[in-house]
């Protein structure tokens, strides 16, 4: 339950280090240490803060990115790895739920990765963006459909999207449904301009209207040296600034405190679960509120695989022309997963095929 908790969130505004391969870990070590002497025990960074987003996707023809995504290939996260073990630590030395983005190095391909690190410095959730934006397809592969999930942490129940996987109503949806108490959201920052910081205001306040949870938002920063760094053509320099709403929210859409626009900062608010609660008493979107029996998720929640066994390899056929077809061979409509329609008593798909019969 959600009622008598409280709990202090952060959410971090900084500029990565562009130059030095080691020197964003150090800034977010840092910021670790001075939310915690704040008191927080939930704190949110930036969309792949580490080793920095790639700014230059966006301002970069494609012709002339290949030096930069290289680059960004040397520097990038191993999960697990020395960053994923440096950050563990921290949470567990301060007794905090942390949540990072990172560009993650899968062998050949990148990945706009969210990772939450429990109070015990356990890795509860690796989740991909499922689909990149626009320029971030030059740049990251796609995640599946495994990462939408909510873990039970120290401080709730948290899962996290990033960035226009808000505009997916039904991502959000699959994270409501598993009853998300706190949402963990991660944009760029600097980037697009004013506009981008006004559209992602109204985007996690309906979304902790709709989930009924708080949401705690991070967005990057670069400063202005930074910003010509990235954008060596001085027309193209406005594409890189404004985009800063990090930002607090409660169950009600209520700012928990002044969102920090352009800089850098820590916003640090308390979090009343109670809140949780409240809300849901008037709406409730995954029960008293929802329709399941005229609109329900279709959610496949497995892991990509890109080797399968041929389905003959693992069943007899003969057996199924014997069984009455039943709602056991269609795919599941459960979105919080578990047993069920379309699932083994494991839990697993059925990777059973319908068979025709006369």
């Amino acid at each position: 339950m959600s009622e008598n908790r409280i709990v202090r969130a952060a959410a971090v505004q900084i500029a990565p280090d562009l130059d030095r391969p080691e020197g964003t870990l150090e800034r977010v070590l840092n910021a670790i240490d001075e939310a915690a002497a704040k008191g927080a025990r939930f704190m949110v960074f930036p969309e792949t803060f580490v080793p920095y987003y790639p700014y230059f996707s966006f301002v970069l023809p494609p012709a002339l990115q290949g030096a930069e995504h290289l680059r960004l290939y040397e520097r990038a996260v191993a999960v697990p790895g020395p960053v994923t073990q440096a950050v563990s630590a921290a949470a567990r030395r301060h007794g905090a739920v942390i949540v990072l983005g990172v560009n993650e190095r899968d062998h050949g391909s990148l990945y706009n990765t969210q990772l939450i690190f429990d109070a015990d410095g356990s890795l509860k959730l690796k989740r991909r963006k499922i689909t990149p934006t626009y320029h971030e397809r030059m740049i990251w592969g796609q995640g599946d459909g495994a990462g939408l999930t909510v873990v039970e942490t120290a401080v709730g129940r948290v899962g996290a999207l990033a960035c226009w996987e808000h505009y997916n109503p039904l991502a959000r949806y699959a994270l409501m449904a598993r009853h998300e108490e706190i949402h963990a959201a991660q944009f760029p920052g600097s980037l697009v301009g004013q506009i981008f910081a006004d559209q992602m205001e109204v985007t996690i306040r309906h979304h902790a209207l709709e989930a009924a949870c708080f949401v705690v938002n991070a967005t990057g920063w670069l400063t202005d040296a930074q910003v010509a760094q990235v954008c060596p053509d001085e027309r193209l320099r406005g594409a890189c600034r404004g985009g800063n709403c990090t930002a607090i929210v409660s169950p009600e859409g209520k700012h928990l405190a002044d969102p920090l626009g352009p800089g850098e900062g820590i916003l640090v608010a308390d979090m009343d679960l109670a809140l949780v609660t409240k809300r849901k008493r008037m709406m409730d979107a995954v029960g008293h509120y929802a329709r399941p029996e005229l609109l329900s998720l279709l959610h496949d929640d497995r892991p990509a695989s890109f080797v399968h066994q041929p389905i003959h390899s693992q069943t007899d056929f003969r057996s199924l022309d014997h069984e009455p077809f039943s709602a056991s061979d269609e795919p599941s409509r459960v979105s919080a997963g578990g047993s069920g329609p379309g699932r083994d008593a494991n839990g697993a798909p059925d990777q059973r095929v319908a068979v025709l019969r006369r």
